[in-house]
C-alpha cells in the first residue's frame, strides 16, 4: 500500500535569522517554530508518517520532543547533512532502512521553517499530484515586478514575470524519484527538491499555495507569522 511519508529537513543553523538558536527552536505565539510546523502537518490523516531530520549534535530537539511524548507517527531521525539538500538525501535514507520506505511512497518534503502552513493548502497539493506521474510542490505565481541588477545594484533590466512561481512547500514526489534524482545532483547547489526532479528532465506540476505559508528567513517573517498564528489562535 503506498503511504504518504512527510520528511521536515530540521538540520539548519538559521545563521540569517540572526536568533540565539537555530530558527526552528525560536519561540512564536507559544510554541517554537518547529512545534507549530510538526502539529499541523501531524493533524492531516492521510500522513501516514512524519520524520523530523536534525543534526547529530542537536542540542534541543529532545528537550522539545522527548522520546516517550511523540506521537506514534512521528519519529527523529539524526543524520542532518551539512546542507539541506544533503539532509534530505540522509533522511531518505534512513527512512529506507528503519520504515521500509518504499519507492513509491510519496514523499512530502517540508521547511521546518514554514510554521503557517495550512492543512488546505496540503490537502490540495495531495489531491493534485496523487495521479501525476513525477509529482509537484505548492508555489505561488509571482505577483511583483522584477528588476534585475547590475553589480552595483543599479537597475539593468526589468524581467517579466509572465509563467515565474515562487517555490514554497511542501514538495511531493515518489521516494523513488527524488532518491534517485539526489543521487545524481550536486547537492551544494541544489536549493529545494523540485529542481534536482528537474534535473532528470522530468517537469513537476505547479500546485497555487498560500500566502501565508511564508519561510522564516529574517525577523520581520517572525513577527508576521506570529501575527497569522495569533489571527487563527483568535478565530
Amino acid at each position: 500500500m503506498t503511504r504518504h511519508v512527510v520528511l521536515i529537513p530540521a538540520a539548519g543553523i538559521g545563521a540569517r535569522f540572526g536568533a540565539a538558536c537555530p530558527k526552528q527552536y525560536v519561540s512564536l505565539a507559544g510554541k517554537t517554530v518547529l512545534e507549530h510546523t510538526v502539529s499541523r502537518l501531524a493533524q492531516i490523516r492521510a500522513i501516514d508518517l512524519l520524520l523530523i531530520v536534525v543534526s547529530e549534535q542537536d542540542a534541543y530537539i529532545d528537550a522539545i520532543y522527548p522520546a516517550a511524548a511523540l506521537p506514534p507517527n512521528v519519529h527523529i531521525l539524526r543524520c542532518g547533512g551539512a546542507t539541506r539538500a544533503q539532509t534530505v538525501r540522509n533522511g531518505i535514507t534512513h527512512a529506507q532502512q528503519q520504515f521500509g520506505l518504499q519507492d513509491d511512497d510519496w514523499l512530502l518534503v517540508h521547511d521546518a521553517a514554514r510554521c503557517c502552513v495550512s492543512a488546505d493548502s496540503v490537502q490540495r497539493l495531495l489531491a493534485a499530484v496523487h495521479n501525476h506521474t513525477v509529482g509537484g510542490l505548492l508555489a505561488l505565481p509571482v505577483a511583483d515586478t522584477l528588476k534585475q541588477a547590475d553589480a552595483a545594484q543599479h537597475v539593468c533590466c526589468t524581467v517579466s514575470r509572465a509563467g515565474l512561481w515562487q517555490a514554497q512547500t511542501p514538495q511531493m514526489f515518489r521516494a523513488g524519484i527524488l532518491a534517485r534524482a539526489l543521487a545524481q545532483a550536486d547537492l551544494d547547489v541544489i536549493t529545494d527538491e523540485s529542481s534536482a526532479v528537474e534535473a532528470l528532465g522530468l517537469a513537476p506540476l505547479l500546485v497555487p499555495g498560500d500566502v501565508c505559508n511564508l519561510k522564516l528567513t529574517s525577523a520581520q517573517d517572525a513577527l508576521l507569522a506570529t501575527y497569522f498564528l495569533q489571527q487563527e489562535t483568535v478565530g
